[in-house]
């Protein structure tokens, strides 16, 4: 089980950039093609930018040509919540992190692999801690 963290708004605010605040908290979007890590193809953990959770690994990142970093599975079963999203005129499945509860992209089903998910997450909302060598 994960410790959950609550911030008030203004502690947010203090914490994050402009733009993080504007993904996590507020369940915006970053352009596609945009984001620091739709490229990146370091070895290493992705963990929330809000809290530090530890939410995907490297080598569960694809380049799945919609413009975000995508992932086939969070780095464990208690990483991250889902949640039903109907914004914007479509029924979506939020992803959000299971510590702080920040809003970091969404899941379809048209994924590689067994589970056939692919985890469409904003870069904004992460932090890339790179692995050891």
């Amino acid at each position: 089980m994960t410790d959950k963290l609550e911030l008030s708004e203004e502690e947010w605010r203090k914490r994050l950039s402009p733009e993080q605040y504007a993904i996590l908290r507020q369940k915006g979007t970053e352009r596609a093609f945009t984001g620091k890590y739709e490229q990146n193809k370091q070895a290493g953990i992705y963990k929330c930018a809000g809290c530090g959770l530890p939410l995907f690994l490297s080598d569960t990142k694809y380049n799945s040509g919609s413009g975000w970093p995508s992932f086939t599975a969070p780095a464990s079963g208690e990483a991250v919540d889902e949640h039903r999203d109907t914004s914007h005129g479509m029924i979506r499945t939020e992803v959000t992190c299971a510590r702080c509860a920040g809003h970091l992209g969404h899941v379809f089903p048209d994924g590689p692999g067994e589970n056939g998910l692919r985890y469409c997450i904003n870069s904004a909302s992460l932090e890339f801690t790179p692995e050891d060598k």
